[in-house]
């Protein structure tokens, strides 16, 4: 067992992976990264792949853009292999404040640099051809948006982290850290102590319950996320277009020769973790299919393929949702040497490699490489909020999930 690190990163999924692997390309050697289960086995793989790089916010697009541009070059970087598809994403309203919508996102991705722009319906069916532009108002196309199955992205991360020397120590459960006048000194496990000045919490669904351990409270509720992959149908490219629709917050793309289908359903399952058992996987979180049979209803004029097609494969994972639908990134005051990252909001994935490269900088030189304040564990949003208000506000922030100002 590891005695002493430079740094330790709490949480292998695509976040955590992503700090580790930058610190240690930074020379912070050893790095630890530290899991309760296997190494990138939780929510991580099991999610849609997706990248968006129109978020609801400038910061947000700027990090969402850098992070699809850093996923084209994750072998260069990385040494690992990546296959992705750049299939671009269309976003489809349906109502009349859902176009005002899109012309939002235009004028914002075009602005800073975005290759968005709308796409007439004909072009929309060309670009994803089982889409039936039926009751559809307006679409957008993002040219560079890309997907990638998921569990490339932190394996790939971690084994990188490994030969840079770093140390993967799964099966590894974190029980306590140690302090000195107000300073992180060590983390206390079930298989030993671990010296280190620097700790991240990137636990994803227990990001929360590890930041108690440090006296810290971070307002992100674990919260289930389901998708479907039908079987093989006839016709079905990978280069076919990510598609959205807006108002039943669904996406469909390409997968296995089959589609994905997953959404926001609007009472979705919120889990406190340290109500659970210490033993608790996301192999035992429960799934309910019947949540993506309503949404492919929601949408069977525009993909009627779907009511035809059967299931392959249902899977489900618990990110994290947040009061204001941000992340949670920087350093916590409670503990010196104490970070966060998480609080991914059902889009942790894809955007992980510029979070693990702006948070791994901070750590490295003192000061975050840009203005990262709108995601800091410090906001009251993430801090003050009472426990009810917390769980309805992430409720309504998962149930309106494509709609940027949450209108009911």
């Amino acid at each position: 067992m590891l005695q002493e690190a430079a740094a330790v990163v709490i949480g292998s999924g695509a976040l955590g992976s992503s700090v580790a692997f930058h610190l240690a390309k930074a020379g912070v050697i050893p790095v630890a990264l530290v899991d309760k289960h296997e190494i990138a086995s939780q929510t991580s793989p099991r999610a849609a792949g997706l990248t968006s790089q129109i978020r609801r916010s400038e910061l947000m697009t700027r990090l969402a853009k850098m992070a699809a541009d850093k996923i084209k070059t994750f072998t260069l970087e990385t040494g690992e292999a990546m296959v992705y598809f750049q299939s671009g994403s269309l976003r489809v309203a349906r109502t009349s404040t859902h176009e005002q919508q899109l012309q939002r996102d235009v004028v914002l991705g075009q602005k800073l640099g975005v290759d968005i722009d709308f796409v007439s319906p004909a072009k929309a069916r060309e670009l994803m051809p089982f889409f039936e532009p039926v009751g559809v108002r307006a679409v957008t196309f993002v040219r560079g948006d890309l997907y990638l199955e998921p569990a490339q992205l932190p394996k790939g991360y971690a084994r990188a982290t490994e030969r840079l020397g770093g140390v993967l120590l799964p099966n590894t459960r974190v029980m306590a850290f140690a302090a000195e006048s107000g300073r992180i000194t060590s983390v206390i496990t079930d298989r030993g102590e671990i010296r280190a000045p620097i700790v991240v919490d990137a636990a994803g669904a227990w990001t929360r319950l590890v930041a108690s351990l440090a006296g810290a409270r971070i307002g992100a509720i674990a919260t289930r996320h389901q998708l479907l992959i039908t079987h093989p149908i006839s016709g079905v490219e990978p280069y076919h277009a990510i598609t959205r629709v807006i108002d039943c917050n669904v996406y469909i793309r390409p997968a296995d020769g089959g589609l994905m289908l997953g959404g926001y359903e609007s009472d979705p399952a919120q889990f406190d973790m340290a109500a659970l058992p210490a033993s608790f996987g996301i192999e035992d979180l429960p799934l309910d299919l019947s949540v993506l049979r309503r949404l492919a209803d929601q949408i069977s004029d525009q993909f009627p393929i779907l009511r035809e097609a059967t299931v392959k494969e249902h899977r489900g994972g618990l990110p994290t949702m947040t009061a204001d639908g941000e992340h949670i990134v920087g350093p916590v005051p409670e503990l010196r040497g104490f970070y966060v990252a998480g609080g991914c909001c059902v889009g942790g994935l894809t955007i992980a490699p510029i979070i693990g490269d702006m948070l791994a900088q901070w750590i490295v030189s003192g000061k975050p490489p840009m203005d990262l304040s709108p995601l800091s564990p410090l906001r009251s949003e993430v801090v003050t909020t009472l426990e009810g208000a917390l769980l309805e506000n992430c409720r309504r922030r998962y149930a309106f999930h494509y709609w940027p100002t949450n209108e009911a």
